[in-house]
């Protein structure tokens, strides 16, 4: 069984972000939802940390100076369940085209949302203390 995970994170200003592979993506102020998954929670830990290595599309993003990561909701599932909660999150909101599903076939994995509230329903919500933010 493994951890799937959604980050919240706010941008206090829009930003265009050189992504790898997907090149130049602009992300507008606001709030941002992306879903992944890992085991024990590792990469959790790891999105919150600022200075890393950048493997995942995520990374890019979370290098951004002005975002940051209020809240963590997750639950124990597996990555069918990883993709279905993408798949909820693309109804509620607009997709950031082909970002963090490079390993399955979701039109995308982050999205640009107004609300949360209905990932409360099946997920449970982590407040992070700011001081974990530089960590």
């Amino acid at each position: 069984m493994r951890d799937v995970y959604v980050l919240l994170i706010t941008l206090d200003r829009g930003s265009s972000v050189d992504v790898d592979a997907l090149g130049n993506v602009h992300f507008a102020r606001g709030m941002y939802v992306y879903v992944g998954s890992s085991q024990n929670n590792l990469r959790v830990t790891r999105h919150l940390r600022k200075l890393k290595r950048k493997s995942w599309h995520i990374d890019y993003l979370l290098g951004c100076p002005t975002a940051t990561i209020p809240n963590v909701l997750w639950t124990e599932a597996n990555k069918q369940e990883e993709c279905k909660i993408a798949h909820e999150m693309a109804k509620q909101g607009i997709a950031v085209k082909q970002f963090g599903c490079s390993d399955c076939t979701c039109e995308s994995h982050s999205f640009k949302l107004a609300d949360y509230e209905f990932l409360r329903a099946f997920m449970r919500e982590i407040h992070l203390d700011s001081e974990l933010q530089g960590a």
